[in-house]
């Protein structure tokens, strides 16, 4: 099976990378490094759609764990309808309790979210449940109530540290044939992908990025000096070439 590939991006510049090498969507999000990824703003989200790539939008307001308040799901369900109306064709959502198992009133809640968006733009959307599968107690059993929600997509590395040492379970993810489509995500590399198609997963993700230094100044309450994250355009061809390859 030729899996997807997917690029995590976080600008317009990196949507245009990844499409010009081969990759078939991008997750689009911000402050990627430090945080893991948090919610695009609207400006960028429209930015990027306009480059002629799927574009899947996390929808994440803070970093840390993935248990969240009523307070906060109001937000995250408006963040995905926003999405939605600035040209997302998926969202990438997720919500825990904090025994592990996945909080499927929150869940739920962005589904609907997602669903009458999807509606309300007369276009399909994706729905891909994030790495919060991997902070699950169970992931078989995380996957069966994602299933029975209707998302259509987890992320996943198998619940380890990079997706290429999670094969077990990723093989485990596939053999449960819930309709679920399967993505492995986290550290991703080009030489990794090959064992990682031979689990069976429907898709790859990665980030594909490098770091350049940063020419400006920071400043009192602007945070350290840090490198730059860009997309690189080798390692995106190199993945798709990995992920394509008969």
């Amino acid at each position: 099976m030729r899996p997807a590939v997917e690029i995590a991006v976080q600008d317009a510049e990196g949507a245009a990378t990844a499409r010009a090498n081969g990759a078939d969507r991008v997750e689009l999000c911000a402050a990627l490094g430090v945080t893991g990824g948090l919610t695009p703003s609207a400006g960028l989200l429209d930015a990027v759609c306009a480059v002629g790539i799927d574009v899947h939008a996390l929808i994440r307001t803070r970093p840390g764990g993935f248990v969240y308040s009523d307070a906060e799901v109001d937000v995250l369900a408006a963040d995905v309808a926003a999405a939605v109306r600035l040209g997302a064709r998926g969202v990438v959502i997720g919500a825990l309790h904090a025994d592990g198992t996945v909080d499927a009133g929150a869940t739920g809640r962005l589904l609907a979210a997602a669903r009458d968006a999807e509606q309300r733009a007369g276009r399909r959307i994706d729905v891909t449940f994030h790495r919060a599968i991997d902070a699950a107690a169970d992931p078989i059993a995380a996957l069966t109530v994602l299933a029975g929600l209707g998302v259509d997509r987890v992320l996943t590395s198998g619940g380890a540290a990079r997706a290429g040492d999670g094969l077990d379970v990723l093989r485990a993810l596939v053999a449960a044939d819930t309709g679920v489509e399967v993505m492995a995500g986290g550290g991703v590399t080009a030489e990794a992908i090959p064992a990682i198609r031979g689990t069976g997963v429907h898709a790859v993700h990665l980030s594909a990025k490098r770091s350049v230094r940063d020419r400006g100044v920071a400043g009192p309450g602007g945070g350290a000096a840090s490198d730059l994250e860009m997309t690189d355009a080798g390692l995106v061809r190199a993945a798709t070439r990995a992920a394509h390859r008969p």
